[in-house]
């Protein structure tokens, strides 16, 4: 039965699925159905007779590759069987396997996964006799992304250097030694790892006529899903695989280019008028998610951005209400208040589920944890882990166990394994010493005793140096997490982590969590108690979700809180000093607020710094908002009179009461 495309879809989607021979541009905003239409475009070429395997659909994720996929099936009644559709990455590795032999392979590929990779290049380190742990090399994970960085921005090691990890430009010659040896190793032993599946795939089709030849012949239409996304090697592989027939589909929102970190290259939406002639730009602009008071503030915010396709949304949904400005002291009296709205939503028989928590980056989120959590409201993490559950934090708060107890066995391997010398057997011997004494205070008193090995007598001194600081007299946890920190933490996560700035945030967090909190084992206890709360929690269904907005795009909530909304913290700070970087930050914005369907707050505080010691000026994002366009709760002077507050029925007790966690509730 042939499909009604004019009856099932709306004036803009058909003239993208009806008109959308040779270079098309499809300009998508935010919930305008641009899956529906690309969909709904492979449908109209196979009914008018395209043969499945002429047709390429590219998309990012494995998860949009089978929606999109199964939606075709739906909509044509059977599977397009010869249709070749995936992630860049899966049609990248149909493509270097066929062709294996060409590019100097005996036959089979052997992918390496980024564990293999990282083992690769530390191996090369050694063999090279480099000494990571000297001069100012990054982690291997630190090397590794930027080797890959470099790759798909199609720039040099030493370049990518510059831009990511510019404190290690001094040794970017020695990186980029070791990097091309690295390149030889993988060949040597018919090794591809992820990034070569897209670089050996624009390697066939520039090096090898006659198979871009073949392919572009084959592929009478292309058709990539998320094209703001691509960077500069997908681009080139895109146009390389049209020259024949120049059928080029490209639907994207230059609006939610977001991932610049991951060398998304925006030029290739900005500029695809310069890279394909005649080029059709079509737009997308029904907006079926959000309210128009929500797309009202997205299109105001966007539009403070130069380099871009001017465009409106516009909805198609009933009036709401104007998205709301939520003010609070301190980022934990905001969680109070967030949660407090939480409360009465859920009263009101909204589903957690339809209600997100979204922040900037994940260290931005721990209060808003902490305070769910003491509440007992089960919700989901996304984009990262519980601020709890994280490596550092745990480390972190292995020093503070080990130093209230000599029998925590748990705590100690954990501390003596960071220590530079020290094994898993050197710390099953030295720990088997530690356990023979009564209290923390008997060990160090009595160290002496102890037979430690010469190899790991570094380790062992950094390890008893931090524990006399924390056996000294602090007032507070934060204190004593501040201690652990600045004696032996700062230089093992620089040492060993590709992100050192982000972990030492989260840690910085901790201790201005903590500085409140005067009872260490109580904070120790409930801590602990925490995880017992996510296990007895992971079953429900009906979950809150907190994410990243990163990890945010694609996806939609009837009511959507955006937190921490602060000079410094969003746009980051880091974002100023690079080129379109508060562009970037601003697009990240507007893909946080178009999450929303039907309920926006926008939460920023008042009071900022480790320890809320200065003031700090709402996000430039907010201030750069239309005031008419804002529900700023002028007249709402009281929690009280807020429609989306909740007063906890005092009949189930003071939960304050119940948790050392009452000492962050008033100032």
């Amino acid at each position: 039965m042939a499909i009604n495309f004019k009856k099932e879809l709306n004036e803009e989607q058909v003239r993208v699925v009806e008109n959308g021979d040779g270079a098309c541009l499809v300009l998508a905003g935010a919930g305008s159905g641009k899956t529906r239409t690309i969909t709904y475009r492979v449908a109209y070429l196979l009914e008018k007779g395209v043969p499945a395997e002429n047709i390429l659909l590219l998309t990012f994720t494995n998860k949009a590759a089978k929606e999109m996929a199964d939606r075709v099936t739906q909509l044509v009644g059977q599977a397009p069987k010869g249709m070749w559709s995936g992630t860049f990455h899966h049609i990248g590795y149909r493509v270097v396997q066929q062709y294996a032999k060409l590019l100097g392979f005996t036959s089979h590929i052997t992918i390496i996964d980024s564990e293999d990779s990282r083992n690769l290049l530390t191996q090369i380190f050694k063999a090279e006799g480099i000494d990571l742990k000297s001069k100012k090399f990054p982690p291997v994970a630190a090397i590794a992304d930027i080797y890959s960085y470099a790759r798909n921005a199609m720039i040099s090691v030493e370049e990518a250097i510059d831009i990511k990890r510019p404190s290690a430009f001094g040794v970017a010659t020695e990186i980029a030694n070791v990097v091309r040896l690295y390149e030889t190793r993988k060949r040597e032993s018919g090794f591809a790892d992820f990034d070569d599946l897209l670089c050996l795939w624009l390697k066939l089709l520039t090096d090898f006529p006659d198979v871009q030849t073949k392919l572009s012949t084959q592929f009478l239409y292309i058709l990539v899903d998320e094209y703001q996304d691509t960077n500069r090697v997908q681009a080139r592989i895109i146009k390389k695989l049209s020259a024949v027939h120049g059928n080029v589909l490209a639907v994207g929102d230059d609006a939610q280019s977001i991932y610049s970190f991951r060398a998304a290259d925006i030029a290739n939406i900005l500029d695809f008028g310069k890279h394909y002639e005649n080029a059709k730009i079509f737009h997308l602009l029904t907006n079926y998610r959000s309210s128009p008071e929500i797309l009202a503030v997205a299109n105001n915010v966007i539009g403070q951005n130069k380099n871009q396709y001017k465009k409106e949304l516009l909805s198609i949904l009933a009036a709401n209400e104007k998205p709301h400005i939520i003010k609070a002291d301190t980022a934990y009296l905001e969680a109070e208040k967030i949660a407090d709205m939480i409360d009465g939503l859920y009263r009101k028989k909204h589903k957690l589920s339809e209600i997100a928590i979204l922040f900037r980056s994940t260290f931005h989120s721990q209060p808003i944890e902490v305070e769910l959590t003491r509440r007992g409201i089960p919700f989901d993490y996304r984009g990262g882990q519980r601020f709890f559950e994280r490596a550092h934090i745990k480390d972190i708060l292995a020093y503070l166990r080990a130093g209230t107890s000599t029998k925590d066995s748990i705590a100690w391997h954990r501390i003596l394994m960071q220590q530079e010398g020290i094994g898993p057997e050197s710390a099953r011997k030295l720990y088997d010493q530690v356990k023979r004494f009564e209290t923390v205070g008997e060990l160090l008193h009595g160290t002496a005793e102890l037979e430690i090995e010469k190899r790991s007598a570094g380790g062992w001194a950094m390890v008893t140096k931090t524990m006399w600081e924390l056996s000294l007299k602090h007032d507070t946890v934060g204190s004593m997490v501040r201690a652990v920190k600045e004696c032996a933490y700062k230089s093992y996560i620089k040492r060993e982590f590709a992100n050192p700035e982000d972990r030492l945030q989260d840690v910085d967090q901790l201790a201005s969590f903590t500085d409140r909190i005067t009872d260490l084992k109580a904070f120790l206890a409930e801590t602990a108690l925490q995880e017992q709360h996510r296990a007895k929690t992971q079953n429900e269904t009906d979950r809150l979700v907190l994410s990243t907005i990163h990890q945010a795009k694609g996806l939609e909530w009837d009511t959507v809180f955006l937190i921490n909304l602060v000079s410094g913290a969003f746009p980051n700070e880091r974002a100023s000093l690079e080129e379109g970087g508060i562009e970037e930050e601003r697009r990240l914005f507007y893909v946080a607020l178009t999450r929303a369907r039907k309920n926006l707050f926008l939460s920023h505080t008042l009071l900022g710094g480790k320890q809320n010691e200065f003031v700090v000026s709402p996000s430039l994002f907010i201030e750069e908002i239309d005031e008419a366009l804002i529900d700023y709760g002028h007249k709402k002077t009281s929690p009280q009179e807020s429609t989306y507050t909740y007063e906890p029925d005092e009949t189930q007790g003071d939960w304050r009461k119940k948790s050392f966690l009452s000492s962050i509730d008033e100032f």
